[in-house]
């Protein structure tokens, strides 16, 4: 996950003016939620995207991300812990072992970067009865890892699926989104600056085809809304 870590960090002063897909699944994650939780643990907390959409009263909040450029823009207040970790690490797991249950697990485009996504699951069914979580699918950008014959970085739909299903009793909602541009500089710089691509990076053979080929006037977004009780 460092390559992913990196990116976000590069452009982490940016990332409010590029990342409107995320904004509108946070929006959408908490707008959706079917109970008022009281306490509160949010992976991949970025800026604060989910937050800045709470308006209800909590008794805790923890935030974690694995960014500490991230963590320094998140909004601060009273009984919110904003946490710099990994949490595909060791870490993750020793820091939140010893919290007390919290009520339900948030995470907004975070979690499809992780490397043992099933691990993470395990280690939260222990201190939450109920998810609510958004992820990015691998086939966001789909038409570019076509034109250039390369793998998403991000987890597929069924690899998703396979690590909530063993720890928690799941709805699933899958949504496409298409991002509009102006024109493909345009197109181009998000690519760069949100975030989205994790670090994957394209030699310059690869990007000038793609340059030239993708026709598109919009980008390709996917992503699935999970829903969980525990098992």
């Amino acid at each position: 996950m460092d390559s992913v870590k990196k990116e976000f960090t590069k452009h982490a002063k940016d990332y409010n003016n590029y990342n409107i897909i995320q904004q509108i699944v946070s929006k959408a994650l908490v707008r959706e939620l079917d109970f008022i939780p009281k306490r509160i643990l949010e992976l991949g907390c970025g800026s604060g995207q989910i937050f800045k959409n709470i308006k209800f009263n909590f008794e805790y909040y923890k935030a974690i991300d694995f960014s500490q450029t991230m963590c320094n823009l998140h909004p601060k207040g009273k009984n919110i812990d904003i946490v710099c970790l990994d949490f595909d690490s060791k870490k993750f797991a020793e820091n939140i072992s010893n919290d007390k249950p919290y009520d339900i697990v948030l995470s907004s485009s975070a979690l499809q970067w992780s490397k043992n996504l099933s691990n993470i699951i395990r280690i939260i069914s222990k201190k939450a009865p109920f998810i609510s979580m958004v992820l990015f699918t691998s086939n966001t950008f789909k038409t570019i890892f076509t034109l250039t014959n390369t793998c998403s970085p991000i987890l597929t739909l069924e690899e998703i699926k396979t690590a909530f299903n063993k720890y928690y009793n799941c709805t699933y909602e899958v949504l496409q989104y298409n991002l509009e541009f102006e024109n493909k500089k345009y197109l181009f710089d998000y690519i760069k600056n949100s975030g989205v691509s994790g670090g994957h990076k394209l030699s310059f053979k690869d990007a000038k085809k793609l340059y030239k080929e993708y026709n598109l006037p919009y980008l390709e977004f996917e992503v699935i809304f999970i829903k969980g009780k525990i098992k």
